[in-house]
């Protein structure tokens, strides 16, 4: 028993060294990956992190500080505006901590206040009573991240302060489902053998990038979940939409299309994450959660028979190596990664990873 704990004691003491002396080359990072965070929690957990378990969302009592998931939604301008967003520090972002000076800006987009069918009315229109924290209509208002606090009639961001109040750019109050289909395969060389990288010895993946238009960020082709749509048929749809181009086809273009998605989509995936996402349009009052879903064609045939075509959000579309240095939309970087572990892929040539510079993807 004593040999164990002692045993138990120096791994624990072990990881904390690895952990600070990557820290310490790193100190301009914006946050370790949670392959680090995972580790540097061994202690605390009663299990190890199974970063690819089904319900994703039960990661959150392993993670980091809130502050490790919550930086892009702390960013400034606001996307689209030049609102500019009022500051919180790392240690004020947790609604536990007081703060009555807090006084966030007041910001929703004009085109969230014209009415369009995807928003909720502002809090106190007549007629409009959300019903948060549960299935209101066909509008999923529960979160992937358990209950939230709602003051005021307003939901409560559930990861902290944002330095903005209102909805921003976002449609619903409270969780904004989103949908993200990562669509993978081998890199293969023109005999068709798996291409290894030259450092790692692994196999490079490949995943399938579109170009965000209002942005200018590359991503995972996903989007917002309709009202009443099932998961599996928004990730399908999302998909066809932004990387084929598919509302700008002919119905037997169309119908082809369909045969050769669902060969992909209805073959076994796993679910990569499952809560609530980093994003720059996130609120005090309103935030992005996604479910992101693999869907891997191992041997690349299906998607050999489908043609790449940027369309509806996506400025460009196409194949993109999966390693370290990809900088993403959101937190896109991280579940591509997760995607390259699970698979067994090339992800990095060092094993300390998460503060490198990272570079985009060359056009």
């Amino acid at each position: 028993m004593a040999r164990g704990f002692l045993a138990q004691t120096i791994t624990v003491v072990s990881l904390s060294v690895t952990l600070s002396a990557v820290t310490s080359r790193s100190s301009s990072c914006h946050y370790l990956l949670p392959l680090f965070q995972s580790a540097k929690n061994q202690a605390n957990c009663s299990s190890l992190v199974h970063w690819f378990h089904s319900d994703s969302a039960r990661m959150s009592s392993c993670k980091g500080p809130k502050e490790n998931v919550h930086n892009k939604a702390r960013t400034s301008p606001y996307p689209g505006s030049k609102v500019e967003r009022s500051k919180v520090p790392n240690d004020k972002v947790d609604w536990s901590t007081k703060w009555e000076e807090y006084s966030p800006v007041e910001y929703t987009a004009r085109s969230v206040l014209a009415g369009p069918q995807w928003a909720d009315p502002e809090i106190g229109a007549k007629k409009f009573s959300p019903k948060f924290n549960e299935k209101d209509g066909q509008v999923e208002r529960k979160s992937q991240s358990g209950l939230y606090q709602v003051e005021n009639g307003r939901p409560r961001n559930p990861m902290g302060r944002t330095g903005i109040a209102g909805r921003g750019l976002l449609g619903r109050w409270g969780p904004n489902h989103a949908a993200d289909p990562l669509i993978t395969r081998w890199k293969r060389d023109s005999s068709g053998n798996k291409v290894a990288h030259p450092v790692s010895g692994k196999n490079l993946l490949q995943f399938i990038a579109i170009k965000r238009k209002d942005c200018g960020e590359w991503a995972i082709p996903g989007g917002m979940v309709d009202p009443g749509e099932k998961l599996s048929a928004a990730l399908k749809r999302e998909f066809s939409e932004e990387a084929l181009n598919s509302l700008q086809k002919s119905d037997a273009e169309k119908e082809e299309m369909e045969k050769q998605l669902n060969r992909l989509f209805n073959q076994d995936h796993f679910v990569v994450y499952k809560g609530y996402v980093d994003d720059p349009r996130n609120t005090d009052n309103a935030w992005m959660e996604t479910e992101a879903v693999n869907y891997h064609d191992e041997s690349g045939e299906t998607m050999d028979n489908l043609q790449l075509e940027a369309g509806d959000d996506a400025g460009k579309v196409k194949w993109v190596d999966i390693g370290e240095k990809l900088k993403l939309y959101a937190s896109h970087a991280d579940f591509v990664r997760l995607v390259a572990e699970k698979r067994e892929a090339h992800w990095s040539e060092d094993p300390f990873v998460g503060c490198h510079s990272v570079a985009g993807i060359k056009e």
